[in-house]
């Protein structure tokens, strides 16, 4: 394993408590809020100079509000599901009163006034937030380092990256920082950092959690990027489905008029699933020791009684789809360059080596409403799958957390897999996938190659997020779910 020694850390306290485990401490009256979030700020002091996952504390205000909380606590005051309970936040989501960059220098001292929507969720139902996790400069890569906070490291492997963009998130779950997290994922930003960090991450239905109040856009921006979500990422499924449960509903444009149930997973018994498994694709190679991984979780479902399907496909081909999102994203990301580089870009008509990028962003819009028919037409193709099917299990990423890489231009890089070289961005196909046509989709892991994890994303179809999440929970449950890295 590359990188620092780490020190041991006396386990007695709750660094591995769930989220509902650490809240019901509170509310027991067994530990307090206060002794919870000072063992968590002792902690990163003591292990995060290798991993850099927390860049900024808000120590004081937080140790104040935990106070009150066990106050409340005393009193038999009515709690919330997180009351209490210490948390960090990644820091493309405003934070009222902390310094929020999404890694740009041009935001080291913005201090937003009010909190992101998804923030003030988690601290409405009484979570307290005491720090802000790394990421890329505008949670555009997946890796996270950028020139105000310096660069992440997976607690696995330190030569290696957590993950990103939501890479900070995972490494302070993985080290025990924190039991839960909120993510961001337009690319894979929340899947992604789940399977290298070996944590459980829940992207959700396009449009059923606010983002309002995430960088970017730039801070007062109301829209909300197409295919880009807000979620849970925590170290156990049901977590996942109780923070999923806090975030999701109407945003404030809708509340007024409409509420927001989602559906039952279909199943209750895992032998009633249908089960597609999609795991080989020419373009998008996984590798041996990963796709063995894969078959083996896609084996727990058939050890169950439920049915296993091999072969099934939607009815499209995978690089249509990919194509797809690859068109729609640089559209939807189009905010990280500015108009004057678009336009420069539009005029000079050669399209710029790699596959992600500017060139998409500077397409006019007649052309972006023929790609997103495209897309509602691969929305239909699940729809319809989805009538046979209850639930498809993919890869991640192509293989296990790959080494730190900040060369440029980003689309220059290549990995490699199983000893061929791939370009870099052959790692989102498989994320694009999905998310493109805004379908759920659960991480979980499902164990390790050498020392470093690796995860399974589980999609169902459309609103049906608790599908998804059942399933990861039997994935969890069957395969032995988080693991520590060593040394923690």
């Amino acid at each position: 394993m590359g990188g620092l020694w780490i020190p041991w850390v006396d386990m007695t306290d709750h660094s591995y408590s769930t989220a509902r485990e650490t809240a019901s401490l509170i509310a027991s009256g067994k530990v307090s809020s206060r002794e919870l979030l000072e063992a968590a700020l002792a902690r990163v002091d003591l292990l995060d100079g290798p991993v850099n996952a927390v860049v900024a504390l808000d120590a004081e205000r937080a140790l104040k509000a935990a106070d009150v909380a066990d106050q409340a606590v005393a009193r038999g005051d009515e709690l919330g599901p997180l009351h209490g309970v210490p948390i960090t936040i990644k820091d493309s989501f405003q934070t009222e009163g902390l310094v929020t960059t999404s890694g740009a220098p041009e935001l080291r001292d913005f201090v937003p006034e009010r909190d992101a929507d998804p923030v003030a969720r988690y601290k409405a139902a009484g979570a307290i937030v005491y720090g802000k996790t790394n990421l890329p400069i505008w949670a555009a890569d997946i890796q996270s380092y950028n020139k105000v906070y310096g660069t992440t490291s997976n607690p696995f492997d330190t030569d290696c990256t957590p993950g990103g963009s939501s890479g900070g998130s995972a490494a302070a779950l993985a080290a025990g920082y924190t039991p839960l997290e909120l993510g961001s994922d337009i690319a894979g930003s929340i899947r992604i950092p789940c399977h290298w960090s070996g944590v459980c991450g829940h992207k959700p239905s396009y449009g059923i959690v606010s983002s309002l109040g995430q960088i970017p856009g730039m801070p007062g921006t109301l829209s909300q990027a197409d295919i880009a979500v807000a979620g849970p990422m925590a170290r156990d499924v049901d977590d996942l489905e109780m923070a999923l449960d806090i975030l999701a509903g109407p945003d404030e444009w809708n509340r007024k008029a409409y509420s927001l149930s989602l559906p039952p997973a279909r199943h209750q018994e895992i032998s009633d699933f249908r089960v597609a498994v999609w795991i080989d694709e020419e373009t998008a190679p996984v590798s041996a020791a990963y796709r063995a991984l894969l078959l083996k979780a896609a084996a727990t479902f058939e050890e169950a009684g439920a049915q296993v399907d091999y072969e099934a496909r939607p009815d499209f081909a995978f690089e249509k789809a990919a194509d797809t999102f690859t068109h729609l994203l640089s559209a939807a990301e189009a905010g990280t360059w500015t108009l004057a580089e678009i336009e420069e870009q539009a005029a000079r008509g050669e399209k710029p080596q790699g596959e992600f990028g500017i060139w998409h962003a500077s397409m006019r819009h007649r052309e972006w409403l023929s790609w997103h028919e495209r897309r509602l037409q691969q929305r239909r193709r699940w729809q319809e799958f989805f009538h046979r099917f209850d639930l498809i299990l993919l890869p991640v990423t192509l293989t296990d957390a790959i080494r730190h890489d900040h060369s440029t231009p980003f689309t220059s890089r290549e990995i490699e897999v199983d000893g061929q070289s791939r370009l870099y961005s052959d790692q989102f196909k498989w994320m694009g996938l999905t998310g493109v046509s805004w379908l759920p989709a659960t991480v979980v892991p499902i164990g390790q190659i050498g020392a470093k994890p690796v995860g399974v994303q589980l999609a169902g179809p459309f609103l049906e997020d608790r599908t998804t999440l059942a399933a990861g929970r039997f994935v969890q449950d069957s395969l032995g779910g988080f693991q520590r890295p060593e040394g923690y």
